[in-house]
């Protein structure tokens, strides 16, 4: 990005980045000096600000190549706790076709409802493969759930919904029209559309479909990291080198950076000798990210919070022998990485 688009960004004069670069020596260097000016690199620039303490959102997306692994019981409760226990404005975003986050937030039949009016993030894409002349349907203020989540205590959580049609969309992305000078990138999608929002909220959490298509590209082209929840055992870790090298390439494509936050042990059996053995080999890996220290338990009650069903607090939904503890310290540490490495 050039000055002007920094100066956009900070909602701040030209004169004032100008000055920024001149005296502080924070100021990321220029990766570039054309005739137009110099250019920057956007994700230094975003930590430049936050380091200023220009309310900027944390954007953090969950993937993991393979289903069941508890991603989207940990994005949820990553975003209750986020907002009832440490009052932060969360947005989620669901990319996942499976829908299952969006029908834990809001039920099934409300899902059905915005479906049914091209209120899903499946319109947003199925926008990209309309001809050009035809009007786009997808509208962000229609399309936007505000403060969903069944839990009363839990006041600050909005939602993007996904929907099933996101599964015959992806594939047909790559065919989409490259528009009017090759304007259109079919990853670029998502971060036009929420950029009018995205710095109304202190953090961001995109729920990745199991894969590394075109919509989890989309995902990761607005995130500034990533976590990967999973279950510690062979068939769920096997892919995180493959997670890493992809998300690398790609933000190296774009010149920007995609931090590693770290690992998410999920639906852990303290007396599995596999669990105990995988965690031990993950930790001690130093090409992996690191690994959160709190484990998520395997319990019948935290399988059972993936359900739209209301209660009255977060201790309620999750558990009182010790799940509702384990889920705070888990999210606390996760802002202390998060604000530590972004």
């Amino acid at each position: 990005m050039g000055l002007f688009e920094v100066a956009q960004l900070a909602g701040v004069g030209r004169t004032v980045v100008a000055n920024w670069r001149n005296r502080d020596g924070r100021f990321p260097a220029p990766i570039a000096d054309l005739r137009s000016g110099p250019v920057f690199h956007a994700s230094q620039i975003r930590r430049y600000l936050k380091r200023r303490k220009k309310h900027m959102a944390y954007i953090i997306s969950t993937i993991n190549l393979k289903g069941g692994v508890g991603k989207t019981t940990t994005t949820v409760a990553l975003a209750e706790f986020l907002s009832a226990e440490f009052n932060k404005r969360v947005l989620v975003i669901d990319l996942d076709p499976q829908t299952n986050l969006t029908t834990v937030l809001i039920g099934e039949e409300k899902w059905k409802q915005l479906n049914d009016k091209d209120r899903t993030l499946a319109t947003l894409f199925k926008d990209a493969l309309r001809p050009e002349d035809e009007e786009p349907r997808f509208d962000i203020t229609k399309a936007l759930q505000r403060r969903v989540s069944p839990i009363s205590e839990v006041r600050k959580v909005d939602l993007l919904p996904s929907s099933l049609d996101l599964i015959d969309v992806q594939d047909r992305l790559a065919t989409m029209s490259p528009g009017r000078f090759y304007s259109n990138n079919p990853t670029d999608l998502l971060r036009k559309a929420v950029k009018p929002i995205i710095d109304d909220y202190d953090y961001v959490l995109v729920d990745c479909p199991p894969n590394l298509g075109i919509v989890t590209l989309n995902g990761l082209r607005i995130s500034d990291g990533y976590i990967i929840p999973t279950i510690p055992d062979v068939l769920s870790t096997y892919g995180i080198p493959q997670i890493q090298q992809r998300v690398k390439a790609f933000a190296d494509g774009l010149g920007e950076t995609i931090t590693e936050i770290g690992i998410i042990v999920t639906k852990f059996r303290k007396a599995s000798t596999v669990h105990t053995n995988t965690v031990r080999r993950l930790n001690d890996d130093p090409q992996l990210p690191v690994v959160l220290s709190s484990y998520i338990p395997e319990a019948n009650q935290i399988a059972a919070s993936a359900e739209h069903v209301s209660a009255s607090t977060l201790r309620q939904k999750y558990g009182y022998q010790g799940q509702h503890d384990i889920f705070r310290a888990l999210t606390k540490e996760f802002i202390s990485l998060v604000e530590e490495k972004v």
